[in-house]
C-alpha cells in the first residue's frame, strides 16, 4: 500500500511585533539607503584615517574627459572601470551631469545635501526606535534566545557544510524542519542584527561633529572619521548584498508562502499524512 501524499499545513511562524516591525525597517533601511547615497554623492569618495588625503581615495567616483567627451570612472584602489551613465556621470542621454550615483538611486532624486542629511536622520531615528522595540520585545518573550541563536549542534562544521550544499542545490527545509530557522539563517541574522546594524549606528555616530566633540573616543575606536565613513559605507554594502540573497531565498523557496507569512503569521509546510 502506497504511502499518502504530503499535505500542507499553516502554522503560525511571525508574532504581529515581528511583522510591523519587518516592514518598517524594509522602508526605513530604503529610504536610509538612497538618503545616504545623495549625501556620498556630495563627496563621492572614501579615505582611510582621520582626513581625507584627496589626492588618495581608495575608492573614488568621478566623471573625466575622454576623446573629446564626459565618461564616468570608479576608481577601487588600483583598478579603474569605466562606469557612465551608472557612476561618476549619469543621467538621461543627452542630459547627463557628474554624480557619483544616479538619481534613481538617491532620496531626494535631484541634488541637495542638505535635504539628503533630513532624509537621513529622519529615517536612521525611525531605523533605531524601530529596533529597539523589536530588541526589547524579543529579548523578553524568549524568541531571539529560542528562535534566533544557534544551538551547538547547529555549530558542529558537519551540520553547516551540509546546510551549505543543501543551499547550493536549492534544497529548501520541510515538515518540522521548516518551522524553524536554519543555522545559516540564524548566523545571517544575527550577524546583521548584532554586528553590521550597531556598526552603522557607531559609525553615522562617529561622522557627526558634535557626537565627535562630545565623545572623542568614538573616532579613536574606528581609527578617524574617514575610516569610520569608509566602515559605514561597507556595512551598508553588505546589508544590500544580504538583502538581495534574502529576496534570492523568498522567490526560490515559494513567494506567496514567505509573503504570507511576513504579512499574516502563517506558513504552509508539508507534513506526512494526516500529521498536524
Amino acid at each position: 500500500m502506497s504511502e499518502p501524499p504530503p499535505m500542507k499545513v499553516l502554522v503560525y511562524r511571525h508574532a504581529l511585533l515581528t511583522r510591523i516591525t519587518h516592514w518598517i525597517n524594509l522602508v526605513a533601511l530604503t529610504l536610509l539607503l538612497m538618503s545616504g547615497l545623495q549625501i556620498f554623492n556630495a563627496h563621492p569618495a572614501l579615505y582611510w584615517g582621520q582626513k581625507s588625503t584627496f589626492a588618495e581615495p581608495w575608492v573614488s567616483m568621478t566623471a573625466v574627459e575622454k576623446g573629446g567627451d564626459m565618461i564616468g570612472v570608479t576608481k577601487i584602489g588600483a583598478l579603474q572601470i569605466e562606469t557612465t551613465g551608472l557612476l561618476g556621470y549619469s543621467g538621461k542621454p543627452g542630459m547627463r551631469e557628474p554624480r557619483g550615483f544616479p538619481s534613481w538611486a538617491t532620496a531626494p532624486g535631484y541634488r541637495s545635501l542638505v535635504d539628503g542629511r533630513h532624509w537621513h536622520f529622519f529615517f536612521a531615528w525611525l531605523f533605531v526606535l524601530n529596533g529597539l522595540v523589536y530588541l526589547s520585545a524579543n529579548i523578553l518573550n524568549g524568541h531571539i534566545r529560542r528562535d534566533l541563536l544557534p544551538t551547538r549542534d547547529q555549530l558542529a562544521p558537519r551540520h553547516l557544510w551540509r546546510e551549505v550544499i543543501d543551499h547550493a542545490r536549492l534544497r529548501f527545509a520541510k515538515g518540522e524542519a521548516a518551522r524553524r530557522y536554519n543555522a545559516l539563517q540564524k548566523l545571517a541574522y544575527g550577524g546583521i542584527v548584532l554586528i553590521i546594524l550597531p556598526l552603522m549606528v557607531l559609525t553615522g555616530l562617529t561622522m557627526s561633529p558634535a557626537v565627535d566633540a562630545g565623545q572623542p573616543w568614538l573616532p579613536a575606536l574606528f581609527g578617524g572619521r574617514q575610516s569610520a565613513r569608509t566602515i559605514h559605507f561597507l556595512c551598508a554594502g553588505l546589508i544590500v548584498a544580504f538583502v538581495l540573497v534574502h529576496l534570492a531565498m523568498v522567490l526560490l523557496s515559494g513567494v506567496w508562502n514567505n509573503l504570507r507569512s511576513m504579512i499574516t503569521g502563517r506558513y504552509a509546510i508539508e507534513v506526512e499524512g494526516d500529521a498536524q
